[in-house]
């Protein structure tokens, strides 16, 4: 990052306790669609626009093939060819078939944000307003007219930055622990 997005709250509990099991079941899956990933996000106090916002995260980072393949080979089931979600861009769904050649491809990664994977900016937006939303939960942001008017708003680069750092603080509030409850690390990535 070029600036700093937002202020990292310090002296957060923590639990005692990683699972992987529990991380997972808290993060929204890939192939959720608008109505499972707003109350996903409701179901942590976060609003329909922090789920808009946050999405944009996107424009970083990579994904595994098995996790969108459905939509390049499967999408309604079939199995067959032409079986491609419908709502995704021809010409990118044709370059995401020539890296993940297979539904169960776990190996092979594709960057999330086609147009600038290596930056944190707002092309995400751009990107899913030209159909090239790289999982299905991305696509689903574009199905519901509020939604596609916050996407249409963060095209602007500078409102992007403020808001993400914005929804970021809310995230970080998202279920802390109090009193004995967990506790504060003297080091983030073990227990005390």
């Amino acid at each position: 990052f070029k600036k700093s997005l937002w202020e990292v709250l310090t002296g957060r509990r923590d639990g005692r306790i990683s699972r992987e099991s529990e991380a997972l079941s808290n993060i929204p899956r890939p192939v959720f669609n608008f109505t499972s990933l707003k109350q996903s996000f409701a179901n942590k106090g976060l609003t329909l626009h922090d789920l808009v916002v946050l999405s944009g995260g996107h424009t970083i980072g990579v994904g595994h093939c098995n996790s969108f393949s459905k939509r390049l080979y499967n999408f309604i089931g079939k199995g067959g060819k032409g079986d491609q979600d419908p709502s995704l861009n021809p010409t990118y769904a044709s370059q995401l078939k020539a890296r993940c050649k297979t539904l169960s491809d776990t190996t092979t990664i594709v960057a999330m944000d086609p147009g600038s994977p290596l930056s944190f900016d707002n092309h995400y937006y751009t990107a899913l307003n030209q159909n090239q939303g790289l999982f299905q939960s991305d696509a689903a942001l574009l199905t519901n007219k509020e939604s596609s008017k916050i996407v249409n708003k963060l095209l602007d680069q500078d409102r992007f930055f403020t808001e993400f750092g914005q929804s970021m603080k809310r995230m970080g509030t998202v279920q802390v622990l109090t009193g004995s409850n967990g506790e504060i690390r003297k080091k983030c990535n073990v227990i005390n």
